[in-house]
């Protein structure tokens, strides 16, 4: 059986529908598929419709921008219901601070010299989700490309550390976000942790209260070395272990369904959710 946890769509920073994301992963025959949007869970009741019909068990979530120790750490969060008022009340409030945030990192790339219009930002987001750095590389992507063969890579530097458009988010504790899915029914899971900007702090992240760690997850350049590792501290530090292809779009590195994803975990989730 084939697993996919970690799923985006244009309900954030994805490209494809949530429609065509259940369709991909019934043409790849991925039968557990999480959606798992920035911020936003607008495309969980949708997928679980259009999910039911091609025998594909849809597990709600959602990706949480958080901060620890003034950096960010991706918090994921699995659900049996995520229409927890207390919930959905934080998320809105989560999209809001982000669009606010995205539009000081145009300002920022504007006073640097690059031309990039607010609109042209806002022509790449699709839903009422928050407006991300992802939307902002793909404007600046789109503008360039009517000039010159734009590089993803220039492009991301913007964004990371040093970056004149790094602005990270920093108004979500790690240790608030936690507490808030656990307080919702949910189970807080840390999101690729070999992109952490220090990966000693997993030990300090697993350490707060009982949750899961993603394990099987492919944007790693070490990928043979890393799922090891981080399996194995996940099976003495973590509750249990996930994974997923973060997809975004049929562009990327990993495609959806491409991880293999050991179903015990999958298991273990879905019977804490029932619980």
């Amino acid at each position: 059986m084939r697993v996919d946890l970690h799923v985006h769509t244009q309900e954030s920073d994805g490209l494809l529908s949530v429609e065509e994301v259940v369709n991909l992963a019934y043409d790849k025959n991925v039968q557990t598929l999480a959606i798992t949007d920035h911020e936003s869970t607008e495309g969980v009741a949708k997928a679980e419709i259009l999910a039911k019909g091609l025998n594909i068990k849809i597990i709600p979530g959602v990706e949480l921008l958080t901060n620890y120790q003034g950096h960010e750490v991706h918090l994921l969060g699995y659900f049996k219901d995520v229409n927890h008022p207390l919930l959905q009340a934080r998320l809105r409030e989560i999209r809001e601070q982000r669009t606010a945030l995205a539009y000081e990192m145009v300002e920022c790339l504007n006073n640097d010299g690059l031309s990039l219009r607010w609109q042209d930002v806002e022509r790449e987001v699709y839903s009422e989700g928050a407006v991300s750095k992802g939307h902002i590389m793909r404007a600046i992507y789109h503008h360039e490309s009517s000039h010159s063969q734009p590089n993803w890579r220039e492009i991301a530097q913007y964004f990371r550390p040093g970056g004149v458009a790094y602005l990270p988010y920093q108004k979500h504790a790690f240790e608030d976000a936690v507490d808030l899915i656990l307080a919702c029914g949910g189970f807080p899971v840390v999101a690729h942790p070999g992109l952490l900007f220090d990966p000693k702090i997993i030990f300090s992240l697993l350490a707060y209260r009982p949750i899961g760690l993603e394990v099987y997850y492919g944007y790693w350049e070490r990928q043979n070395t890393l799922i090891p590792y981080y399996a194995e501290i996940a099976d003495k530090f973590a509750i249990l272990a996930t994974g997923g292809s973060d997809y975004h779009g049929p562009f990327g590195q990993i495609q959806l369904g491409q991880m293999d994803v050991p179903i015990e975990g999958v298991l273990k989730l879905q019977t804490y959710l029932t619980l």
